[in-house]
């Protein structure tokens, strides 16, 4: 029987029983670890709530043996918050489904349990950390997170030079199988054509430059978005279930969509002579009118 310490972040928590979970954690130490929480689906519990996705814990696990990782899972028996993500990160639509995502990716680059994996721990509270700040569009932020776990992971993409020769960019053709840019003789059927703004994004979210990646326009992010997508399904043989429900309407350089904060033709401003309530008794004049049944007689 041995006791072990180390601080993780939650990725995901499963039903057990009645009233215990099952709580998988990444932790620095240990990798990707799974143990169980006792009680903690009681109202009562003491520490219940601190094990929740996205909240960055210092735990305490028992196990029954002298490893972590044996033939059963350790419990959970203290722990302690060192920073609570989720609370800026669920309060928001756009942040939770870009933070499940990075949870998910989290957990699918680290297969093996017990094996530590600190660089993509620490990418993962930093991801966390950006995310929950808010200081950047929480598209961009997930974009970062899935370039920079592909290149741990020894799938780093090429935006400038040829990711075949090697020629010096920039490079017009992106290809997902070559393993980004490719020069024209290097261009291999299925490539595309993206603008040399969306390389320019991809690189600078890829190297960690957020200056240039805030000032990108949304068509831009939109397009750098599939590309990121589709390269991680190349890599990862089959895709994220949470990236499908991302919500990638908000951005710093996002379009402005007509609606009672922006003014447009369909949703005037109250300055707008049409904000004004219609009056009952005025005439609708004849653009109101119904239509006339196709088969009434005309006079």
């Amino acid at each position: 029987m041995s006791l072990f310490r180390d601080d993780g972040i939650v990725l995901r928590t499963q039903k057990l029983g009645e009233a215990d979970r099952i709580i998988t954690l990444l932790t620095r130490g240990h990798g990707r670890v799974r143990a169980v929480a006792r009680g903690v689906r009681r109202t009562k519990s003491k520490f219940g709530a601190r094990l929740e996705p996205f909240s960055h814990v210092d735990v305490q696990f028992f196990a029954r043996g002298s490893e972590l990782i044996g033939r059963g899972l350790p419990l959970c028996t203290q722990t302690e918050t060192i920073a609570p993500y989720g609370q800026g990160i669920v309060a928001d639509y756009a942040r939770y489904t870009a933070g499940t995502a990075m949870l998910e990716t989290a957990e699918r680059f680290t297969d093996h349990e017990g094996e530590p994996n600190v660089q993509q721990y620490l990418l993962l509270v930093g991801g966390l950390r950006t995310l929950s700040a808010g200081d950047h569009a929480p598209g961009l932020v997930l974009d970062a997170f899935l370039l920079r776990s592909l290149a741990m992971g020894g799938y780093a993409p090429s935006f400038d030079d040829c990711a075949k020769c090697g020629l010096h960019g920039p490079n017009r053709f992106f290809s997902v199988a070559s393993g980004g840019v490719v020069c024209g003789d290097c261009r291999v059927p299925g490539s595309v054509v993206p603008s040399p703004e969306t390389l320019r994004l991809l690189g600078a979210l890829l190297t960690g430059d957020w200056a240039t990646a805030d000032a990108s326009e949304a068509r831009h992010a939109r397009e750098g978005t599939g590309l990121v997508s589709a390269y991680l399904h190349w890599h990862m043989e089959r895709g994220l279930r949470s990236l499908r429900y991302v919500d990638r309407t908000t951005g710093p350089a996002a379009e402005r969509r007509p609606g009672p904060d922006h003014p447009g033709p369909d949703h005037p401003g109250p300055d707008s002579d049409h904000s004004q309530p219609p009056d009952p008794d005025a005439d609708p004049g004849p653009e109101s009118q119904p239509p006339a049944e196709p088969w009434a007689r005309r006079p």
